[in-house]
């Protein structure tokens, strides 16, 4: 399977809403244009579907993976313990700098979130924007180094 860019999402304000898109302009150092987390090493935040889908399978529910308020939902790379690495998404390249931990805001959300959420890597990863470009949902995602971290 190819991995790819499954769906993305733009968080205008604080603990505002995660409004879906097609199409985003990543910024190197910044994040995604129009995203209220600009800087830092937290510029995007990053689900993987096969996490996402044991999420679901753990609450036996079908809930949006956007209640999880990540900017990326990437179906065929498995984000558990890529601290340090470099992944692309479509011309851009992303430092995965750790793992992101649920909050309490994800219990708000849905009861049970926060703990379907709690196992290790099960609520993604957070990254640094290195280049400047364009991603679109369905854009091919790889690592950049030789362990490509595909799922089976």
């Amino acid at each position: 399977m190819t991995a790819r860019l499954e769906r993305l999402w733009i968080k205008r304000f604080h603990r505002g809403p995660m409004d879906a898109v097609e199409r985003a302009t990543l910024r190197a150092g910044r994040g995604l244009v129009g995203n209220a987390d600009q800087g830092g090493k937290r510029q995007v935040t990053i689900i993987s579907r096969r996490r996402w889908d044991g999420v679901n399978e753990a609450l036996t529910d079908d809930i949006d993976p956007a209640l999880r308020r990540a900017n990326m939902l990437i179906e065929g790379i498995d984000l558990d313990d890529t601290r340090g690495r470099t992944l692309r998404v479509g011309s851009c390249r992303l430092r995965i700098w750790g793992e992101t931990r649920p909050c309490e805001h994800m219990d708000a959300a849905r009861p049970g979130l926060r703990g379907a959420l709690d196992p290790a890597w099960a609520g993604g990863a957070f990254a640094e924007v290195l280049d400047d470009g364009e991603i679109t949902v369905g854009d091919a995602v790889t690592w950049e180094d030789s362990d490509t971290a595909a799922q089976p």
